[in-house]
């Protein structure tokens, strides 16, 4: 199965420019979510994580079905200010400004090993700020998977750690 012909291109989206690439479309058709389960699965598997970490907010629809189908655990990784408790926070560099990102103070202990699961690698910055969080809490960072990957904004190549993806677009 192509999972491309089930992502959805949205021009202009959220701004004039960029082109979104929705998986609303593909997570409605139960096929082709399951090809996309089944295949993020086999992926995640070989880092033998201990927990998924899903990223704000569309890593949450793709790490918590996976977690359940791989028996782990989940970790939301938030925007500040979302989460109940003690968090822990890390603050990182935008392209026009910055942004923080939150787990809870207990939600994994030193030494677990995580792997991040978002939607969409882009320029890979908020990848690394929720690596870089968890590095705070001494986790272990086994790597990073999602779905589509932007190859043409290379951010791959600031990850410092694994990454799988199932499908790519080069512009």
């Amino acid at each position: 199965m192509e999972l491309k012909d089930h992502i959805r291109g949205i021009p202009d989206f959220p701004k004039p420019g960029i082109l979104f690439y929705d998986i609303s479309t593909l997570i409605a058709h139960a096929d082709a979510w399951r090809v996309t389960m089944d295949g993020l699965a086999k992926a995640v598997s070989h880092y033998q994580p201990d927990v998924l970490a899903g990223i704000e907010s569309r890593g949450f629809l793709v790490a918590a079905p996976l977690a359940l189908k791989l028996g782990l655990g989940f970790v939301m990784v938030r925007k500040e200010g979302k989460l109940p408790g003690a968090t822990v926070s890390h603050q990182y560099d935008l392209e026009y400004g910055m942004d923080t990102v939150e787990i809870q103070a207990d939600a994994v202990k030193a030494g677990d090993r995580i792997v991040l699961v978002d939607d969409l690698l882009a320029t890979g910055g908020t990848m690394n700020a929720a690596a870089a969080l968890f590095s705070k809490v001494g986790a272990d960072i086994a790597g990073a998977a999602c779905i589509i990957e932007l190859t043409f904004l290379k951010g791959r190549e600031k990850l410092d750690m694994p990454f799988s993806t199932l499908v790519t677009y080069d512009s």
